[in-house]
């Protein structure tokens, strides 16, 4: 039983599954994507990247470590030459696979595999993201300037605060002066009540004379 043993033999012995695979990633290298089964490409994912990252340091040593793997000397020379140097700031990842549909006469999964920049119309569609990403940025950096301008608010408020205390007492000494005009209306009130309190004597000396008058 087969339990736990995800490696996918392909129904070939060791020599003729390692002869397909690189003649696979020779062609995938050659012409930057192929047609195959579902099964095929993922086996052949494993295989072909890590070529592709040891092709990132072009020297002799791993010239020679690639053609073991590739066993064709045109698709090493396109693989040093074009595309590692588009593949240059991808850190892996190179290939993807997109699946087919069902192949007619045996109804087998296939699938495409292709190398990742190579791809035109998605590379396109990944640069209108990012200018569609850099204007919400903006609207993020507006975000960002709202504080600022509260700084700024917060830094103008003393200088408002010292403006109204400046202006506080100019506003309370006219209202002091009607406090001084209203006590020398007082000192008038008093002054009537005074001859009020003069006269009442005046009329209870009137009413003794007409008593003693009586008398």
């Amino acid at each position: 039983m087969r339990h736990r043993k995800k490696f996918n033999h392909l129904k070939r012995n060791r020599a003729h599954r390692r002869a397909m695979l690189a003649n696979m990633a020779s062609s995938l290298i050659l012409h930057k994507r192929i047609q195959t089964t579902l099964a095929k490409a993922k086996a052949l994912r494993p295989h072909v990247e890590p070529l592709i990252t040891k092709s990132k340091t072009d020297n002799t040593a791993s010239r020679r470590i690639v053609f073991a793997s590739l066993r064709n000397k045109e698709a090493v020379n396109e693989l040093f030459r074009d595309v590692a140097t588009k593949v240059a700031d991808r850190p892996g990842g190179y290939t993807r696979i997109i699946k087919l549909g069902m192949r007619q006469g045996d109804s087998a999964e296939m699938a495409m595999i292709e190398l990742v920049d190579y791809n035109e119309n998605l590379l396109a569609e990944k640069k209108e993201q990012k200018k569609s990403s850099g204007k919400r940025t903006r609207r993020a950096g507006k975000k960002v300037d709202a504080p600022t301008k509260e700084a700024e608010a917060v830094k103008e408020t003393p200088k408002a605060e010292e403006a109204a205390k400046e202006e506080a007492p100019k506003a309370e000494a006219p209202k002091e002066e009607p406090k001084a005009e209203e006590k020398p209306a007082e000192e008038k009130e008093t002054k009537q009540e005074e001859p009020k309190a003069e006269e009442k004597p005046e009329e209870k000396n009137d009413e003794e004379k007409k008593d003693d008058d009586k008398k």
